[in-house]
């Protein structure tokens, strides 16, 4: 809870770790000062500039003294990003890793072209029919996280749905519950999953084709962690081919075709 936050920050800390509205949150309360700050990480900076944080994040920069250290990390450096580095870095030097470099070499992924009426029975044989320790499924709306959980535990599968309209209690419960190994599949929206980061998760699931290449990579990058290896399925129909083709585009990792089974018939087991 913010109290508890608030009692620690009270004790002293080296790291504050948090999103934009709590840092806020807890600036205005006067819970935190940020005048000794000596350093800076924005993490996944294309993605809260694409949900609309820039004055956040200004906001909270405006805070920190200038002779700072940032560094700033983004799956994609648009003009956007650039902005930000050119307005509140000093002579930034520019890493970029390659398409070659996006290896995830402890990672098999693959993908199944699928009628979209067929989707949930196809995400049920891939469940039934191969080693599934943990996984996270990845839908795009907060809608169809709930349908599909509902579908799932109606079979007497341990799913439980995680979306942006969860408060931090209900996030918190959930996430524990899937950390500590007590639940077994996450039903999540890409927003509702940035920043977790749990071990163990063998598998990869994207009920819907992401829609912009570089989330693709966000998403599996929670599973093959740690040396461990890891899977990632993608279940993509006729009108999601077109993003796919362009995940694809984006790395040379093969990603192979596995045939889309018929609705009595058995999924070979490629894990």
């Amino acid at each position: 809870s913010i109290q508890r936050q608030i009692h620690a920050l009270a004790n002293g800390v080296h790291i504050v770790v948090g999103t934009p509205g709590r840092l806020i949150d807890l600036l205005r309360r006067g819970a935190l000062n940020l005048y000794s700050v000596k350093t800076v990480v924005l993490d996944e900076a294309d993605r809260m500039l694409d949900m609309g944080f820039i004055e956040d994040i200004e906001y909270i920069l405006a805070k920190t003294p200038r002779d700072r250290q940032t560094a700033l990390f983004s799956a994609t450096i648009d003009n956007t990003v650039m902005k930000v580095c050119n307005r509140y870095m000093k002579n930034p030097e520019k890493i970029l890793v390659s398409k070659d470099e996006i290896a995830l070499t402890q990672m098999k992924q693959f993908y199944m072209l699928v009628n979209p009426h067929g989707k949930f029975q196809t995400l049920c044989k891939i469940l039934e029919e191969n080693h599934v320790g943990r996984a996270i499924i990845f839908c795009k709306t907060r809608r169809g996280t709930s349908a599909i959980t509902d579908k799932l535990r109606r079979k007497g599968y341990n799913a439980q749905a995680l979306h942006a309209g969860f408060t931090q209690p209900q996030r918190d419960r959930v996430t524990n519950s899937f950390r500590d190994g007590h639940l077994k599949l996450l039903v999540a929206t890409d927003v509702a999953a940035r920043g977790l980061d749990i071990e163990g998760i063998t598998h990869i699931i994207n009920y819907d084709v992401p829609l912009e290449a570089p989330v693709y990579f966000h998403r599996i990058g929670r599973t093959a962690r740690m040396g461990n290896e890891g899977t990632a399925i993608t279940l993509v129909s006729h009108g999601e081919l077109s993003y796919f083709n362009d995940i694809k585009a984006l790395t040379k990792t093969t990603i192979d075709e596995i045939a889309s089974p018929q609705q009595d018939s058995p999924i070979v087991s490629f894990f």
